[in-house]
């Protein structure tokens, strides 16, 4: 095939980034829509930059070298690139190319000036924009100056920032290339940023428009503050107009300068109100043809707007597809379910086979549309009241969204109001035996699903599967467990809201609920204290631990004195919660049993900073603590007007809470047992798919939906580009923070706390575990990471249950995400931790390692000096 060196803007379109990198395509995309100006120019192609690579001295061990470098030593790093672009400077361009430059540059005039520009074959994607990381050139004039340009372009592929950029996101150095975008300069009156969506809210009906004098670099490099405009529906529904003291101007002879901008023209707006409408419109126009929110740079000459460039606005969260125009109000299921990492597609879609509730995907996460219950008054209020228990900042944000005119249709009440008919649901009786029959219930149902899923293979199993989530969502909904679940919730409501008006204490439930009997997470955390008192005698044992890498390790314990003890204490840990992992809503992701090397780091801290016997001794600790507590809050009642009644109702409901409350863990529990059953059949089905040729590695599935994975086991093909356009989508996932609430219109809404009762500087959270504790910030965002040490305190972005071993060992508890009923938060107050949840970025503004006061009280962190 004929390398071709140089490609009109006319003649490319946005498909061929291989060919032109990102900004190239945009822009030849940009140039075939109606009405759409772009400068006129030309593309210097990658085969060209190939051409010229094959030319530079020593390149390939140059970039051996830097593929094996540690994206964080910097040094390293910025030798090596800085050789690789001199390297490049240096070699001449050949003749043919030269030519073939000088050839294009003759058809826009041999003095013409031009912008020259790199463009990168991974830049300007919709998952990753790499903006800023590659050079441009204003106003260069003359050939000879556009050639040394060019290279420049060529070689800042290799700008130090560029290189880390890549190796962080993944990028292999070797598969990008670089083209270089020549266009004829324009001298603009004005020019600017418009983001077609606005960049801060999220809403994709609001554009914004930054605008200053002469040339965008003052906006880019932060030379002038712009005139702000906010466009809604044609109308500028916001503006502020700055005084734009400094402008870049192009110097006839090439390059540019800054310029003083006259004293009486400073606070003038740079663009009319009809110049911004109709700069906003040429932008939808751009938008509906990329389909997607984009980021344009935009030039003004002579009345008319020129388009300098185009490209996604990547750090939007994408809204969910609801399939019509109407308004919808999303809630992210993350928050709830102490999961706000991305999902896999076979994760979303068997989580949403699965779930009670319809659900949506977008950015990896899910989603529940509460539009029609907060349009009606009785519905909207018990929503509001549930979410705001669990998260306030999710109601806080709910609240926003209804305090907007109209956006939530109002609709009456449906049915009659008052009880249903039959009168109220049965009182459920205060007696352990109930929860005794539902785990029962539970585990017959689970120890079925496991004997009868042996046979099925093929598209038969994925049939059984669909009947086995209609018995999944059975056990879930079963009355009684609901039942019991809410009566220990309504009973720790009962006894803070009461105990705090009558003897004004706070969080008392707190207390009253430590060492609960029958909570399979906390004891789950215990458990893992016991398999660390069997390891700890023998020294062998953790010496081999501490260097242990492969998941294989357990066979090789036997072989050292204790050894067999060790592994049946740890297999026999793992056939009790070897189905849970963290993030395991995610059925995709490693269970313990599948890793079990993640749980050693967790063991050796056990084994380092516990006693013999202590899982038997902090359980009877808390139990002697809570019986205490009655005993102190029942004689204070009884001193009271009325207090013998008071005492009385106070005795029942703390029974009732110790008998249901262990119990509100257990259904979670029972899920992920089942989903450990049904991924080890679907991965069975993946390696048969694997043996078959049809796919490349088992978990390829897991970017497949489970009807996706049902057609490729029925037709024997995957389509591997949707794979890898998933995995892709997933890595940039990644980069995106979930909002709590989120509308159709874009709006990423994260919700606020409206409180005064918080020193300056604290921050603020939600109190869901009393008492104040001071000590070392430990900052884990990984389990298998954490380092801990007696009288820590855990900050973190989410805990799920997973998380409970490491609770055993701490002081304390700080999480971005939660509420008083999440996972986290009932661990805490059962093994009596400090503990305030859904406190917004903890885990970047408190610095590993600093000393912070959590006041689980009162719901608020301080960072000391």
């Amino acid at each position: 095939m004929t390398e071709q060196y140089v490609l009109g803007l006319q003649e490319i379109d946005e498909t061929q980034v291989a060919v032109v990198g990102g900004k190239g395509a945009q822009l030849g995309g940009l140039s075939r829509i109606d009405g759409i100006r772009v400068p006129g120019g030309f593309c210097v192609t990658t085969d060209a930059f190939r051409r010229v690579m094959a030319e530079v001295p020593s390149v390939d061990e140059l970039l051996d070298r830097l593929s094996r470098s540690d994206p964080d030593d910097r040094e390293t790093i910025r030798t090596l690139s800085a050789r690789i672009r001199r390297s490049i400077e240096e070699t001449a361009v050949p003749d043919g190319l030269a030519a073939a430059i000088t050839g294009a540059l003759a058809e826009l005039g041999e003095d013409a000036a031009c912008a020259v520009r790199s463009s990168a074959t991974a830049e300007d994607l919709p998952t990753a924009s790499f903006a800023g990381q590659q050079d441009t050139y204003l106003n260069v004039v003359g050939s000879e100056a556009i050639l040394r340009h060019v290279s420049r372009c060529w070689a800042s592929l290799f700008t130090e920032r560029a290189v880390i950029y890549r190796q962080r996101n993944g990028v292999d150095h070797r598969t990008v290339h670089m083209a270089v975008v020549v266009q004829r300069m324009v001298l603009p009156d004005a020019s600017g940023i418009l983001f077609t969506a606005d960049p801060v809210t999220g809403n994709r009906k609001v554009a914004t428009v930054d605008a200053g004098f002469g040339l965008g670099e003052a906006l880019v490099s932060g030379l002038v503050n712009p005139d702000v405009y906010k466009v809604r529906d044609d109308e500028i529904v916001a503006r502020t107009i700055a005084a734009k003291q400094r402008a870049v101007q192009a110097l006839p002879a090439g390059g540019t300068r800054e310029v003083a901008v006259d004293s009486q023209r400073q606070e003038q707006p740079a663009l009319t109100d009809a110049q911004v409408v109709r700069l906003v419109r040429l932008g939808r126009r751009i938008e509906a043809h990329f389909g997607s929110p984009q980021d344009i740079e935009w030039c003004l000459a002579d009345d008319g707007f020129q388009i300098v460039q185009s490209r996604p606005i990547t750090t939007l969260f994408p809204v969910p597809e609801s399939g019509d125009r109407e308004n919808h109000v999303y809630v992210s299921v993350g928050h709830g379910q102490m999961m706000t990492d991305p999902m896999k597609p076979l994760g979303h879609s068997m989580w949403r086979l699965t779930a009670m509730v319809p659900m949506h995907e977008a950015g990896g996460r899910l989603f529940v549309d509460v539009t029609r219950r907060l349009a009606a008054p009785t519905s909207r209020a018990g929503l509001l009241d549930v979410l705001g228990k669990g998260d306030p900042l999710i109601r806080d944000a709910l609240e926003t969204v209804l305090d907007r005119d109209g956006f939530v249709p109002s609709l009456p009440d449906t049915g009659p109001g008052g009880p249903p008919a039959g009168g109220p649901p049965a009182l459920l009786e205060t007696d352990p035996a109930v929860v005794t029959r539902l785990i029962e219930r539970s585990e017959t149902s689970v120890a079925a699903l496991e004997r009868d899923i042996r046979t099925k293979t093929g598209p038969a199993l994925f049939d059984f599967l669909m009947e086995a989530f209609e018995e999944h969502k059975r056990v879930l909904s079963d009355p009684l467990s609901i039942q019991a679940i809410m009566a220990g919730m309504e009973a720790t409501w009962w006894l803070n809201d009461k105990l705090l008006e009558w003897l004004g204490e706070k969080n008392a439930a707190d207390t009253l609920t430590l060492s609960a009997p029958g909570n399979v997470t906390s004891e789950m955390g215990l458990a893992l204290l016991d398999v660390a008192d069997v390891i700890r005698p023998y020294p062998e044992l953790v010496t081999f631990l501490q260097g242990v890498e492969d998941d294989g390790f357990l066979d090789e314990l036997t072989k050292l004195p204790g050894g067999t003890e060790a592994r049946d204490a740890i297999q026999a840990y793992l056939d009790r919660y070897g189905m849970r992992c963290v993030g395991e809503i995610d059925i995709t992701r490693p269970r313990w049993g599948e890793r079990p090397t993640t749980l050693v780091p967790v063991i050796l801290d056990n084994v380092r900073n516990f006693e013999p016997g202590a899982a038997e001794l902090r359980f009877e600790q808390g139990r002697r603590k809570a019986q205490e507590k009655e005993q102190d809050v029942l004689s204070r009642l009884r001193a009271l007007p009325d207090g013998d009644l008071k005492a009385d109702e106070a005795k029942r409901m703390i029974d009732r809470v110790r008998t249901f409350i262990g119990y509100r863990e257990y259904p979670k529990y029972g899920i992920i047992s089942r989903y450990f059953v049904y991924k080890r059949a679907l991965l069975a089905e993946a390696e048969r798919l694997v043996r078959a040729g049809v796919l490349p590695e088992a978990e390829d599935v897991f970017y497949l939906t489970f009807q996706e994975f049902h057609d490729a086991v029925r037709s024997n093909r995957v389509d591997e580009r949707l794979v890898r356009q998933r995995k892709e989508a997933f890595r940039s996932y990644h980069a995106l923070t979930p909002p709590r609430v989120l509308t159709s219109e874009g709006d990423a809404l994260t919700g606020a706390y409206r409180r005064e009762d918080v020193p300056a500087g604290a921050l603020v959270g939600v109190p869901v575990s009393a008492g104040t504790v001071e000590g070392r910030a430990r900052v884990v965002l990984d389990m298998a990471d954490a380092d801990l040490e007696a009288g820590d305190i855990l900050v973190t972005a989410f805990t799920d249950p997973s998380w409970s071993p490491l609770f055993v060992g701490i002081a304390g508890l700080v999480t971005e995400v939660g509420g008083v009923m999440t996972h986290g938060a009932v661990i805490a107050r059962e093994y009596g931790l400090p503990a305030v949840v859904g406190v917004e970025q903890a885990t970047r503004l408190i610095r590993d390692g600093q000393r912070i006061r959590v006041h689980g009280t009162d719901g608020y962190v301080e960072i000391l000096p």
